[in-house]
């Protein structure tokens, strides 16, 4: 079973850097893409990238707005994303996803296997 579990996040002041990583089990790690999801407090879940560990290809929502940055470890079967200059906005659960056949659509793919996300909360 795919189980990628997401850590790294915590409290923050706006302007800060956070690092977040996901360790995926169950996976042949460069098989498929892996996404970076959020769930704001009352708001729909919204997808912010994505990764291809064969080839390093990635996509990044608008929403990113170039402060953050995707990238994998093959050796560690790791996802990271590196969140800097955060807001307050920025406040979310974050989860890291695997795409499958099904599932929530982000860049033309679909991320189906949630694991537990991390809390990111950015004060201002």
């Amino acid at each position: 079973e795919v189980w990628p579990v997401a850590s790294g996040g915590g409290l923050a002041q706006a302007g800060d850097s956070l690092r977040l990583s996901c360790v995926i089990s169950g996976f042949t790690f460069d098989a498929s893409a892996i996404a970076w999801f959020r769930q704001a407090p009352g708001k729909e879940r919204e997808g912010l990238s994505w990764i291809t560990p064969r080839d390093g290809s990635a996509f990044y929502a608008d929403s990113t707005q170039g402060r953050f940055t995707i990238f994998s470890d093959s050796d560690k079967n790791t996802v990271y994303l590196q969140m800097n200059r955060l807001i307050p906005e920025d406040t979310a659960v974050y989860y890291c996803v695997v795409e499958g056949v099904a599932g929530l659509p982000l860049g033309g793919r679909r991320f189906g296997s949630w694991g537990p996300g991390t809390q990111v909360t950015v004060s201002s």
